[in-house]
């Protein structure tokens, strides 16, 4: 009998950690490695936030709070809902935890039993199914495919959901595609949610605030407040205010579901670092102003990547919405043999190949539930940027 649980059988490590780990394996080796494959911004934390965490440990604020966050944390994320979202929370409909993965994770804890369902559009990020079935719960991948540019139709969600259905995971703007839902298309799967109120909601807006070309974020509570009552509504401060390794999450929802969310971190970590609450709270209530400057970088670092990728034969890079990735297709590329012998079967393949003979790091697509594809992170400078993409350029040129 093994020593180790069978629920770490139905698991697997994180994907994108483990190319982060070979790349850096690669690094320490003496390879000249450029990594795509980290999902945080190169940008550091701002200055008036860090100033706020330094005043804290000043002020000794560095003891136990609550499990679920400091009430002035709660209260700037209630300010965040309303200004932001047209959503109305008082503090005890919200939940603060170690980063936004404990918000899903706690909830999916909370509320899953054997037999329950969760429907996950793909690609998705690579968390989600291992969560689902962390929590006992079985994942229902519904595709959404390049040629419905990587987003979920309502025939789709409908054609998902059974009376086993217990959530929806939705997440606009996406890792790994940054495909974001416009408000008709939104209230179209909104809709579709309606006619089914046994289904709940648990959106990840982490990528809420990196939106670009016009493109305006919304969140299904927004669109249709006759899902308030069943929808958990998380976000996080790590993507927009640079702030990967704080580690502050948080929720909007139900008070009975916080409650039970309370209650599963109580028992498991207690509360989040004291120390990044009082940053997420001057984050939250701070300045915005380097959102904008932010994001036209990363829209100078999102035309490059896609008109450099363009440019490949038998590679189709569509033009994300927000977030800071973007997901070829290499469905013209299977098939082809590298220089060395390799057969590119599939987009693993594609990437091992690419990192083994060009010290490029991307994270192939099976890892997010859709192939043949590849994510690039374009949160890096540009120069490594050009470099990368000339290598794949290179690489792909020498396919036969």
């Amino acid at each position: 009998m093994s020593f180790l649980s069978a629920t770490l059988s139905r698991v697997k490590p994180s994907p994108t950690i483990a190319v982060t780990t070979k790349a850096n394996e690669l690094k320490a080796a003496g390879r000249d490695v450029i990594g795509l494959g980290a999902g945080e911004p190169d940008f550091d934390t701002p200055q008036n936030i860090k100033d706020a965490a330094i005043a804290a440990i000043a002020a000794g604020k560095t003891k136990y709070t609550a499990p679920d966050g400091i009430i002035e944390l709660k209260q700037a994320i209630c300010a965040k809902f309303e200004r932001d979202n047209g959503l109305t929370y008082e503090p005890s409909q919200i939940s603060v935890s170690g980063g936004g993965k404990q918000i899903l994770y706690n909830a999916l804890m909370a509320t899953l039993n054997p037999g329950d369902e969760v429907v996950i559009p793909a690609p998705y990020w690579v968390s989600y199914p291992d969560m689902v079935l962390l929590a006992g719960g079985t994942p229902v991948i519904a595709e959404a495919t390049l040629e419905n540019e990587f987003r979920l139709t309502p025939e789709q969600l409908e054609a998902a959901i059974t009376p086993k259905t217990k959530w929806l995971i939705f997440n606009s703007p996406s890792n790994p595609t940054g495909a974001g839902y416009s408000r008709e298309q939104m209230k179209a799967l909104t809709d579709v949610l309606m006619r089914h109120p046994h289904v709940w909601v648990m959106t990840d807006d982490m990528y809420e605030h990196l939106a670009y070309d016009g493109f305006e974020f919304c969140t299904p509570a927004e669109i249709e407040p006759a899902l308030y009552d069943r929808t958990l509504t998380c976000n996080g401060v790590s993507k927009a205010y640079a702030m990967t390794g704080w580690r502050i999450g948080y929720a909007g929802g139900p008070q009975h579901l916080i409650a039970a969310m309370r209650k599963i971190q109580s028992q498991s970590t207690s509360n989040p670092c004291t120390i990044s609450q009082w940053a997420a709270v001057e984050a939250l209530n701070g300045t915005q102003d380097f959102l904008a400057p932010n994001n036209e970088i990363f829209i100078r670092r999102r035309n490059l990547v896609v008109s450099m990728l363009s440019e490949i034969d038998g590679m189709t890079c569509p033009t994300p919405d927000g977030a800071f990735y973007v997901y070829p297709s290499i469905a013209g590329l299977i098939g082809k043999t590298t220089p060395s012998g390799t057969k590119i079967t599939n987009d693993e393949v594609f990437a091992t190949a690419l990192l083994e003979d060009t010290g490029v790091a991307v994270v192939f697509g099976a890892a997010f539930g859709l192939s043949p594809n590849f994510r690039v992170s374009y949160a890096t400078s540009d120069d490594a940027l050009k470099e990368a993409c000339t290598r794949i350029q290179s690489f792909c040129a020498s396919l036969k």
